[in-house]
C-alpha cells in the first residue's frame, strides 16, 4: 500500500515537472529569461515612473492642468508608438542577424531605423510647433484646458528628435542582448526629471515657478541628457552604437527591399492602431474632461504594472528571433509558448491587484483634494475592468509584438490590430457614446471587449499553426524549406 502510494506520488511529480517544464520553463529557460527581462522591466519601470512623477506633480495643480497635460501628451505617445513600430520592425532583422552574428547587417538596419525614427521625429515637432491649438482642441474644446495644454506642448514637442535617438539605441541594444545601458540612463533621467520637475513647477530649488510649462521644459532637458549620455558611453565602450561609418552609409539594395516589406508593416501597424487609441481618447474627451482626468490617471498607473510584460515581451523577442535567425524553429516555438502561457498567467495576478489596490492608488493623485468626484469615480471604474480584462489584452499582446513579430510575420499582426480597433471597437465605442448616450464606464467596457475579445481568439488560432515563423536569415530559410 505505502509502495502504491509512493509510486502515484512519483507519477504526479513526473507527470507536474513535464507540464510545467514544457509550458513554463525550465530552469536554463528562467535563466535566459530573467537575464533578458528583469533589466528591461526594471528601465520600463523607470520610465513609468518618470511619468509618474509629472502626472502626480500636475495633479497637484488641479483637473484642468492634469487633463490639458494628457492631451498635450497624447501627441506624443502616438509618435512614440510609431517609433516604436519602427524600431519593432528592425529588431525582427536585428536579433535574428544576432543569430547569426552578423554584425554588418546589424549595422545596416541600424542605419535605416536611425534615419526613419528621426525623420518622423522632426514631422510631429514641426506639426506641434505650427498647429498646437488644432492638436489640443482634437480632445476638448474647454479654453482653459486647450490653453493650458498648448503652454505643454510647445514645449515638450522640443523632447521629441531625443525620444527617436532613445528608442533606436535601446532597440539596438536590446535586441543584441546589451539590456544594462538603457536600464541606468533611464535611472538616470528618471532622478534628473524628478529634480527638475520639482523646482520649475513649484518654483522650487531657485527655479522660476512655470507650472505645467515647468513639467515639459524638466521632460526635455532630461530626456536630451538620457540620448546624449547613452551615446557618449556606447562610444566609449564601444558597444554595438559604435557602427563603421561605412556600414552605415552603403547599405545593400536587397536589404532595403526586405526592410520595407518586414518593417513597413509593423510601424503602420503601430501608427493606425495607435491613431485608433487617439479616438478613443478623443471620445473620452468629448464626454467630459474630468472622464478624460480619470484616464490619464488610468495610464500612468498602467504604466508601471505593464512593466513585468513589457519585459517578458522583448525577452521573447529576443530569444525567439535568436533562435529562428540561427535555424533552431523547434527551440524557438518552445520557448514561445512558454511565454504564450506565462504572461496571460501573470496578468491574472496583475489584474487582482488593481481591482485590490485601486482605491488606494486613485488616493495619491488627490493629495490636496483638487480632483472632482466624477474623476475618482471614473478612474476606479476604469481600474476595475481593466483588472478583469488584463488577460485577454495580453494574449494578443505576447502574440503580435512578442512572437510573430519576432518571427518575421510583421503583417498577421497589423490585419488584427486593424481590423479590431478599426472595424469593430472603435464604431461600437463611437456608437455606444454619441448615438445610445450611455454612461463612460459602459462606453469604456464596450471599447475594452470589442477590441481584444475577438483578437485574442486570431492570434491563438494564428499562432498553432506555427505560419508566423518566416525568417529573415539563410540558415533560418534553410530549416524551414
Amino acid at each position: 500500500m505505502v509502495a502504491r502510494c509512493f509510486y502515484f506520488v512519483d507519477l504526479w511529480y513526473n507527470m507536474t515537472k513535464t507540464f510545467t517544464n514544457k509550458y513554463l520553463g525550465d530552469r536554463e529557460f528562467w535563466a535566459r529569461t530573467i537575464k533578458l527581462a528583469l533589466p528591461i522591466a526594471l528601465q520600463n519601470l523607470l520610465m513609468s515612473i518618470y511619468s509618474l512623477v509629472d502626472t502626480l506633480m500636475v495633479s497637484q495643480l488641479g483637473d484642468v492642468a492634469l487633463s490639458s497635460v494628457g492631451m498635450a501628451s497624447q501627441w506624443g505617445w502616438l509618435m512614440s508608438l510609431v517609433l516604436f513600430g519602427m524600431a519593432s520592425g528592425s529588431s525582427v532583422f536585428i536579433s535574428q542577424y544576432w543569430g547569426v552574428r552578423d554584425i554588418k547587417k546589424i549595422h545596416n538596419v541600424y542605419s535605416m531605423m536611425l534615419i526613419h525614427t528621426i525623420a518622423l521625429s522632426f514631422i510631429f515637432t514641426a506639426i506641434a510647433l505650427c498647429f498646437p491649438r488644432f492638436v489640443i482642441g482634437l480632445f476638448n474644446d474647454n479654453a482653459g484646458v486647450i490653453d493650458s495644454g498648448v503652454s505643454y506642448l510647445i514645449f515638450i514637442c522640443l523632447a521629441y528628435p531625443s525620444y527617436a535617438l532613445t528608442t533606436t539605441f535601446s532597440a539596438v541594444l536590446r535586441s543584441t542582448e546589451h539590456v544594462r545601458l538603457p536600464m541606468y540612463i533611464s535611472l538616470l533621467t528618471t532622478i534628473e526629471n524628478i529634480i527638475l520637475n520639482y523646482g520649475l513647477i513649484y518654483g522650487k530649488l531657485g527655479m522660476p515657478a512655470l507650472g505645467v510649462s515647468g513639467a515639459a521644459i524638466a521632460t526635455v532637458i532630461s530626456s536630451w541628457t538620457g540620448s546624449i549620455v547613452i551615446l557618449i558611453i556606447s562610444f566609449a565602450t564601444k558597444n554595438m552604437l559604435r557602427a563603421p561609418l561605412m556600414d552605415m552609409i552603403k547599405i545593400p539594395r536587397e536589404l532595403f527591399k526586405r526592410f520595407y516589406k518586414v518593417a513597413m508593416p509593423v510601424m503602420l501597424n503601430e501608427f493606425l492602431w495607435a491613431l485608433g487609441t487617439m479616438c478613443y481618447n478623443i471620445i473620452y474627451g468629448r464626454m467630459g474632461y474630468q472622464h478624460y482626468t480619470a484616464i490619464t490617471i488610468f495610464k500612468t498607473v498602467e504604466g508601471i504594472a505593464f512593466v513585468f510584460f513589457v519585459g517578458l515581451c522583448n525577452a521573447c523577442c529576443v530569444m525567439v528571433g535568436k533562435s529562428i535567425g540561427a535555424g533552431r524553429t523547434e527551440e524557438a516555438y518552445q520557448d514561445a509558448t512558454r511565454f504564450s502561457v506565462l504572461v496571460p498567467l501573470v496578468s491574472v495576478f496583475v489584474g487582482i491587484a488593481f481591482i485590490l489596490l485601486r482605491a488606494p492608488i486613485i488616493s495619491i493623485f488627490n493629495a490636496d483634494g483638487l480632483l472632482s468626484d466624477v474623476t475618482i469615480s471614473s478612474a476606479m471604474g476604469v481600474m476595475l475592468i481593466y483588472g478583469l480584462i488584463i488577460p485577454f489584452k495580453n494574449i494578443p499582446y505576447i502574440q503580435i509584438v512578442g512572437v510573430f513579430r519576432s518571427g518575421g510575420d510583421t503583417l498577421t499582426g497589423m490585419k488584427y490590430d486593424l481590423a479590431c480597433v478599426w472595424l469593430i471597437a472603435l464604431p461600437l465605442t463611437a456608437f455606444s457614446a454619441f448615438v445610445l448616450k450611455l454612461p463612460f464606464l459602459a462606453v469604456y467596457t464596450i471599447m475594452v471587449v470589442g477590441e481584444d475579445l475577438v483578437k485574442t481568439i486570431l492570434c491563438i488560432r494564428r499562432f498553432i499553426s506555427k505560419k508566423w515563423i518566416k525568417p529573415v536569415t539563410e540558415q533560418g530559410k534553410n530549416a524551414v524549406a
